[in-house]
């Protein structure tokens, strides 16, 4: 018999984001001015009082194994954070700290998904949801948020795609890719609905700091004990703190589904890094200017590239009201030619932009939205304006 690989695992898409990230680096290497939109990371560096924290915790030669799911005073220290920003209670034993995001929810639908489990993820969606959902034997159900609705879905479609296969929600508030927030009376409705099914609700917040314009970020969990019962809570500290690279990222639910996810982690990783947990206290207990420093720079970016891609012609785009990305609808582009030939598609689009105009855009098809691009703000206004200016020339050259 041949040898074979899984097909779970060959069934994977690669990420397009990551790719489109790594082409735009390996251009820059090669001395080309290349401006990437694809961020997902702050340009900022992670701050000094952070670091600092790290560099104690080698220094004092905290570089041993920690227990699997995180240390006590890691722990204590989002359950903390937890009480005060999001109006949560969790005790350290519904809390486990993770590797990351990504990984935060690979435990989580490792510890509730049996082979078959239906998850409703609304489209627009970060393009990771389909793929750790599928790993865990878990299969995607799609509904879409249109334009019109802001991109975001409603309680009503919810219950429309629940079968009796249905065991969770995908929850992204603020959106990635979309910088929409869901409304406090849209949460409620969407509770009632999650409680009256009774399904989980994986509410994916890691972008609850940056959020603009005097909008609040509320957590589904908070709403009420019968919503906070069946909902995980899942943030990290790359976004708001600049800690992308440190991977940690965290989980609060029932001490049920915590106990699992530890014992799964357990397995797969041991511990999440233990300098990056002491600098992740820090982070969390420091201070907090820095938090408020980055969002009041992200949001200046915010304004002006919303503003210049409003009088792009044949572009256009809602106001994202958190997180750092800008979701361009590009349909009537689609229809255009380019050099004689027709546009098509959005990925065609997307080289274009990388290989003749020395931009890279994340094209939105893994997001679930074919005639959409992402663009992130994490970059400098400079960056913004230039690279903005290089897809108006290029918008301008087509037929």
């Amino acid at each position: 018999m041949a040898l074979t690989l899984s097909k779970k695992a060959m069934a994977v898409k690669p990420s397009s984001t990551l790719a489109i990230t790594a082409k735009a680096k390996e251009l820059k290497s090669q001395g080309i001015d290349v401006v990437g939109f694809g961020a997902g990371e702050p340009d900022f560096n992670t701050p000094d009082n952070i670091n600092e924290a790290a560099i104690k915790a080698i220094h004092d030669g905290f570089t041993k194994y920690t227990p699997a799911s995180g240390t006590d005073e890691l722990k204590k220290a989002v359950c903390a954070k937890f009480a005060s920003f999001n109006k949560l209670h969790y005790d350290p034993n519904q809390i486990v700290i993770s590797n990351g995001g990504k990984h935060s929810l690979t435990n989580i639908f490792s510890a509730i998904l049996n082979h078959g489990d239906e998850v409703i993820i609304p489209a627009p969606y970060w393009l990771s949801y389909p793929e750790i959902v599928k790993l865990a034997d878990g299969v995607p159900v799609y509904i879409r948020g249109e334009k019109d609705q802001g991109y975001k879905v409603t309680a009503q479609q919810i219950e429309d795609a629940c079968t009796d296969k249905t065991k969770a929600f995908i929850l992204n508030t603020p959106s990635n890719p979309t910088g929409m927030i869901y409304t406090r009376e849209e949460l409620e409705a969407i509770a009632e609905v999650a409680v009256r099914k009774n399904i989980y609700v994986v509410a994916d917040e890691m972008y609850e700091y940056l959020v603009y314009d005097g909008e609040e970020h509320v957590s589904i969990a908070s709403l009420n004990d019968e919503i906070y019962k069946r909902t995980i809570t899942c943030s990290g500290l790359a976004k708001s703190y600049a800690m992308t690279g440190w991977r940690i990222g965290y989980t609060g639910s029932s001490k049920e589904i915590a106990k699992l996810m530890g014992s799964v982690q357990s397995h797969e990783t041991s511990n999440p890094n233990s300098i990056a947990q002491k600098a992740a206290v820090e982070a969390l207990l420091g201070p907090q200017n820095t938090v408020d420093t980055m969002r009041d720079e992200f949001n200046k970016r915010r304004e002006y590239m919303y503003n210049r891609v409003k009088n792009i012609s044949f572009i256009s785009a809602l106001e994202p009201k958190g997180a750092f990305y800008l979701f361009v609808d590009i349909s009537e582009l689609l229809n255009k030619e380019y050099k004689g030939e027709k546009i098509g598609t959005v990925d065609k689009l997307a080289k274009v932009l990388i290989e003749d105009y020395n931009v890279a855009v994340i094209p939105c098809e893994d997001f679930g939205f074919d005639d959409h691009i992402r663009l992130s703000y994490a970059i400098s206004v400079e960056q913004i304006e230039k690279g903005l200016g290089r897809i108006e020339n290029f918008v301008n050259t087509l037929k």
